[in-house]
């Protein structure tokens, strides 16, 4: 089977073909990715030449994997995105615990509840709860006198949604599945035991950095922020008045999250912005640099962990962080992430896939391979698929609901 995964970045876009055959590694087809200066923070800043690029982007993939691309699997940004918890609980009087019973919990939750202007990415059970013990499979052939069901719902904006289907639209591009960008990525580099024991990835972007969470083999929380690598670009930039390209360069040469007493005496010689004296250049040392950059990085991953707080997910004391991204490179940053989050941390690249060509391997890259791993399957509840269609939340609807179910 022949599975192809786009990702739009904020910084380049990336489209990866792939042929997947039972109980092997997906093996590269092609892998294309073409840097973009149209994007910001999940925006299109130019909504043609998006398209053209894409248009691009995918008739190169086509014709190095010789294949005919219509349809995608593709990832969607987090931004202005809400997460909902949310529990069922019935008494089924000692019974054997059966579909019925599931069905009968799902009718009274806040499962088929449609927010205005949001689109519905994610909504599943998370684990079940039999006379108060957590369970993560299916309670079908239990008896119980109480069973509880608690979900996990993920919702973005509705215009980003419009905007996307309506660019593939006019692509004649079918789009197969919407997947989270923070999910590709947690896929792309997270490994059996990760997702078992509890994770957390962070993929740190050049606009957004975006954060799932993987707890028993469920992915329980993802969300973004709009802060990335970028930001320290400018930081650098507007602090020691460079141009941008010059404090990108100096970012990735030198840029250091921790301190060393030698940065006094490293001198590096950069462009100024504008200058009326004959030399356009000034020196300055590392430590001028290091001294912008942390307090960035810093911010980033304290609002990172806000947001996990914001949730109670602090509390699951989850030990292990996996950093990816291209921000994920920077010197230093994985040291500095096992402070905040006080846990184990280690750089994620893409792994378990066969044909990368190098170039594509590096952490920058997680969140588009991480496109061929998802499984639509995992995410739904496949027993309730069966019969029913999701239907819009009126009461109407919810009975008609119950009688398909039930009679």
């Amino acid at each position: 089977m022949i599975k192809v995964g786009l990702d739009i970045g904020n910084s380049k876009i990336s489209c990866v073909v792939c042929d997947l055959i039972l109980n092997q590694p997906p093996k590269i087809l092609s892998f294309v990715s073409l840097p973009t200066s149209n994007i910001n923070k999940s925006t299109f800043i130019n909504f043609q030449s998006i398209k053209e690029e894409i248009k691009e982007i995918i008739e190169r993939s086509a014709k190095e994997s010789e294949t005919d691309i219509k349809s995608i699997y593709l990832n969607i940004p987090l931004s202005g995105s809400s997460s909902i918890f949310y529990k069922s609980e019935i008494n089924i009087e000692n019974e054997l615990i059966n579909e019925l019973h599931l069905k009968k919990a799902i009718n009274k939750s806040l499962f088929f509840d449609q927010s205005i202007n949001k689109e519905i990415l994610m909504n599943y059970i998370l684990n079940y709860e039999i006379d108060d013990k957590i369970i993560t499979g299916s309670p079908v052939g239990n008896f119980a006198n109480k069973l509880n069901l608690n979900f996990y719902k993920l919702s973005v904006d509705q215009n980003i949604i419009n905007t996307y289907k309506n660019l593939f639209y006019e692509l004649k591009i079918h789009i197969a599945n919407l997947i989270p960008t923070p999910l590709s990525s947690a896929l792309a580099t997270l490994k059996k035991d990760d997702k078992d024991l509890g994770s957390i990835c962070i993929d740190l972007g050049e606009s957004t950095t975006s954060v799932a969470v993987f707890e028993n083999k469920r992915l329980i929380f993802c969300d973004s922020i709009n802060i990335g690598s970028k930001n320290i670009t400018n930081d650098i930039a507007r602090g020691i008045s460079t141009t941008k390209e010059s404090a990108e360069r100096l970012k990735t040469l030198y840029g250091s999250v921790l301190s060393s007493p030698s940065d006094e005496y490293e001198i590096i010689e950069i462009p100024l912005v504008s200058s009326e004296d004959d030399d356009p250049f000034k020196q300055i040392n590392r430590s001028t640099i290091n001294l912008i950059i942390k307090p960035r990085v810093e911010e980033t991953l304290e609002l990172v962990w806000q947001k996990l707080k914001e949730y109670d997910l602090n509390k699951k004391r989850i030990k292990n962080l996996v950093l990816t991204g291209g921000g994920s490179q920077m010197e230093g940053i994985i040291d500095y992430a096992q402070t905040i989050f006080d846990s184990n941390v280690r750089l994620g690249k893409p792994f378990g896939i066969l044909g990368l060509n190098k170039k594509f391997s590096g952490p920058q890259f997680s969140q588009t391979i991480g496109t061929v791993f998802y499984q639509e399957n995992e995410y739904e509840l496949t027993f309730l698929k069966k019969n029913q269609k999701i239907k819009k939340n009126t009461i109407f609807s919810r009975f008609s609901s119950w009688l398909d179910q039930y009679i």
